[in-house]
């Protein structure tokens, strides 16, 4: 029908041009409060388009082709079509065709080879979700949705009728509301306020402007950047900020979303909804989410105050790093995610490099003990020396620069650089007179509406423990990239009343040596691994069990395994031990999820 194709049409071409604008993130030297009074000086009207695109694209831009016959697809089949200028994605769902883009917009996974179930396609790759009816993402990671185009049987032939300009960026950002009130606003006022400039912040905003909210938003943050990619700060450490922005400079300025560089909260006062920086400033809230992430522990050993050695909390200390690494030895403390990604990354740049491990094998209490001795052969391949079940006793420098790590077992390493992954704490010091509720681990427990026990005040992302539905509404800190995401919604979602409820399954990848594993579910506690395929050729599924039930899947080489559990595990349906026992793999195929 013609007003539906409007309405695509609309929010495939508005949106777009928007993000081929890379211009670098503010490097945050001018002041946070300058910035604001920028950020509030211009009052902004909802008819404006950015960049002065016209809402419709022109009938050049639009390309029609016949894809297929009506009978090449059965129900629950996906399909790639070419259109001349690019390629869709075809579904057949009972019975009804739809076109949506065929990559992921988060880092461009074909989704033909993904998993579709429920009316939606899940990515192969990192487990994002997108509706086949809107092309709306549903689950994360990523931010924007899918193109979703035009589909016409005429003749028994399938036509698809698309935008080249959407068959060519292969994403769509919801069309989004701007505040619409900015210069009644005095200073220091605020409707919501985001403690934190991280993914569960950013999606909190857009979600609000998504959902037409049209007051003031404003985001503080201790970081000289915009929003940005964090796990590429250990898979890619040398990639700048402009390159992992999640948001051009542009987007904040569009949509109204004030963002406060280097600023960092003191105090928060729920009484009178207010928040004071640590310069003095107050800023008042109507709603408040905190979502200030984790702080990376440091080793407290002698010598701890030595140069070069990194936590990576930013993308220059990761650039740093790569600098200090390059032809040189570099020693990574600590063999968690952080520490073994950033040990692949350095083994083609640096000339030696070791990982210390208080544990006996890498990865053992997330991934288990098999799993985690072939990985570790991965990286013994590579020349990667470990020096396991032993810590650092100390840092030695010459002339105030690291030159030896010192071990508790009396090894010595020589080191130009060490990198510390020894598991963080959640940022959430400055609550501790607030009246929030803060466990003994100093993370903030939630609902299911990601409330805290304060009115009008949510926490998302790494800070908080909430009920997981997966293991029975347990209370779980789950500090994933994706989980980060679905926070930030599910807490915009009840700023506005929505009454939404988290209920994902979370998903997490690690990449090394270009091989990535994949992962779901929450393994936390389990009492067995069961593992199909061959660990030594790293082409393997490992299902972790405790008592009777499958509570999380690690797959590598093994696509798209690890999505279909995650789909099944999301439909409620529990999997028993005695389905992944046999090898047989047929209960994922049915179509119970």
């Amino acid at each position: 029908t013609p007003p539906a194709a409007v309405e695509v049409k609309i929010e495939v071409v508005l949106p777009e041009k928007e993000r081929t604008k890379e211009d670098p993130s503010p490097n945050g030297t001018a002041s946070p409060l300058a910035y604001k009074v920028n950020g509030a000086a211009r009052q902004y009207h909802p008819e404006e388009r950015p960049g002065g695109l016209h809402p419709y694209p022109g009938p050049q831009d639009v390309i029609e082709a016949a894809v297929c016959h009506v009978k090449d697809l059965e129900n629950g089949q996906m399909r790639e079509v070419e259109l001349g200028c690019g390629k869709a994605l075809l579904i057949k769902d009972g019975g009804e065709f739809h076109a949506l883009g065929h990559k992921c917009p988060h880092y461009g996974a074909p989704l033909v080879k993904g998993v579709l179930s429920r009316g939606r396609v899940r990515c192969p790759w990192h487990g994002a979700c997108f509706n086949i009816a809107t092309g709306d993402i549903e689950d994360f990671p990523g931010l924007d949705g899918l193109p979703k185009f035009q589909v016409k049987i005429e003749k028994e032939k399938v036509y698809i009728q698309a935008s080249k300009q959407a068959l060519q960026t292969q994403r769509r950002s919801k069309v989004m509301a701007k505040c619409i009130s900015l210069s009644n606003y005095h200073m220091g006022s605020t409707n919501v306020l985001i403690i934190g400039a991280g993914v569960a912040g950013l999606v909190c905003a857009e979600t609000l402007r998504q959902e037409g909210f049209s007051d003031r938003i404003v985001m503080c943050t201790v970081d000289r950047h915009l929003p940005y990619d964090r796990p590429k700060l250990s898979k890619s450490l040398d990639s700048q900020p402009e390159q992992i922005a999640l948001r051009p400079k542009e987007f904040f300025r569009t949509y109204n979303i004030e963002v406060l560089t280097e600023t960092q909260v003191a105090s928060v006062d729920v009484k009178n909804k207010k928040v004071v920086l640590k310069d003095g400033f107050k800023m008042e809230y109507n709603k408040l989410l905190i979502a200030t992430g984790n702080i990376p522990k440091t080793l407290s050993c002698k010598g701890k105050e030595v140069e070069n050695v990194f936590t990576i909390q930013t993308p220059e200390d990761a650039n740093r790093i790569v600098k200090l690494a390059s032809g040189r030895n570099a020693v990574v403390v600590g063999a968690s995610f952080l520490g073994m990604e950033v040990a692949a990354y350095l083994t083609e740049k640096a000339h030696s490099v070791s990982v210390v491990e208080l544990e006996e094998v890498p990865f053992k209490r997330f991934l288990g003990e098999k799993v985690g001795r072939a990985l570790m052969k991965m990286f013994e391949n590579r020349r990667v020396k470990f020096y396991m079940q032993t810590e650092v006793s100390e840092l030695r420098a010459q002339g105030g620069q690291l030159k030896e790590v010192v071990l508790k077992s009396s090894k010595v390493l020589r080191a130009d650089v060490c990198v510390v992954g020894i598991g963080a704490v959640p940022a959430t010091g400055f609550l501790k007179q607030s009246g929030i509720s803060i466990d003994s681990k100093g993370f903030i427990p939630v609902n299911k509406m990601m409330q805290t026990n304060v009115p009008g005040v949510f926490a998302a992302g790494d800070v908080v423990t909430f009920p997981l539905a997966l293991r029975n509404n347990k209370k779980v800190n789950v500090p994933h990239w994706q989980m980060a995401h679905m926070h930030g919604r599910v807490a915009a979602q009840n700023m506005l009343a929505q009454e939404a409820e988290i209920s994902t399954v979370p998903c997490l990848w690690t990449a090394m040596f270009g091989k990535s594993i994949r992962y779901a579910g929450h393994g936390e506690g389990f009492d067995d691994v069961i593992i199909q395929g061959d660990l030594d050729e790293f082409k393997f599924v490992a299902f972790y069990t405790k008592s009777d039930e499958v509570i999380s899947v690690a797959s590598m080489n093994y696509d798209p395994i690890v999505s279909k559990v995650a789909e099944v595990m999301a439909s409620g349906r529990a999997i028993r031990k005695r389905d992944v026992e046999t090898g047989d793999m047929s209960w994922l195929t049915g179509k119970g999820y």
